[in-house]
């Protein structure tokens, strides 16, 4: 079913005590000496996969061109 986006959200930080993570300078290091995998250069993603190896927290994505960073990929 879906929901409006305000609800969703709601029910992630609430609910089921998901944490915003923000945008720190460590990650911003990290991405800076991220390698560049052929065909993958996507500035999010980037970002994303930085913030996951500096935290040591795993990516939920379903896109496989992320494991050339060589992240920890859930799905």
């Amino acid at each position: 079913m879906r929901q409006p986006y305000e609800d969703f959200l709601d029910a992630c930080l609430n609910r089921y005590g998901f944490l915003v993570l923000p945008v720190e300078p460590r990650h911003t290091v990290r991405v800076a000496v991220l390698p560049y995998p052929p065909g993958h250069k996507d500035p999010f993603d980037r970002l994303l996969v930085a913030q996951a190896l500096v935290e040591g927290i795993p990516l939920v994505s379903g896109d496989v061109a992320l494991d050339a960073y060589h992240v920890n990929r859930l799905w």
